[in-house]
């Protein structure tokens, strides 16, 4: 069975949106953040997330693209419907159970981007294995927090801390069920 790790690029105040004007990819770190989809076998989404990158990964080059764009993806969603583009299959409207057999499906790690209503059930269901903050060094303001508003609390554990050169510090936590 393979582990569910989600994945989330946040600010100093968590602001995990609104990436244009904070986010930059920085050399070690964005080095990072392909061997992390390099070692895993799928990639799951929920609706935001996969509109987002479905935009904007298939267009792109290099070798984060050339890892996530073969890849097989799966989204969460209530709204859309199939075929989904971009090597990507819909779950269906239970999504617990799909993702449950999603996991037994694929012996490497699902990498979720994003922390948003997905990865809130996810993590109350104990699917969630591994929650990777990578905090970059801004404070934004404005803008939507990791988890869901009402589905809280969550308790996690530090796993790992990782300090990059460029200030990025990936914070790797387990939840606790």
């Amino acid at each position: 069975m393979g582990a569910l790790i989600v994945s989330v690029q946040t600010t100093m105040d968590s602001v995990m949106d609104q990436l244009e004007g904070w986010f930059e990819e920085q050399g070690d770190v964005e080095h990072h953040g392909v061997e992390e989809l390099r070692a895993a076998d799928a990639v799951l989404l929920g609706r935001k997330t996969y509109e987002e990158l479905a935009e904007l990964w298939p267009k792109g080059s290099g070798p984060y693209a050339d890892l996530i764009n073969p890849m097989p993806k799966y989204v969460a969603s209530r709204t859309l419907n199939e075929p989904l583009a971009w090597n990507a299959k819909l779950l269906g409207r239970d999504t617990v159970e799909e993702v449950a057999a999603v996991k037994a499906k694929h012996p490497g790690s699902l990498i979720s981007y994003g922390c948003g209503e997905l990865a809130s059930v996810l993590a109350r269901h104990g699917l969630v294995d591994e929650v990777r903050f990578w905090l970059h060094p801004v404070v934004w303001g404005d803008g939507e927090r990791p988890f869901r508003p009402g589905r809280l609390p969550i308790r996690l554990r530090l796993v790992t801390a990782a300090p990059y050169p460029a200030g990025v510090v990936r914070l790797s936590y387990q939840p606790l069920v």
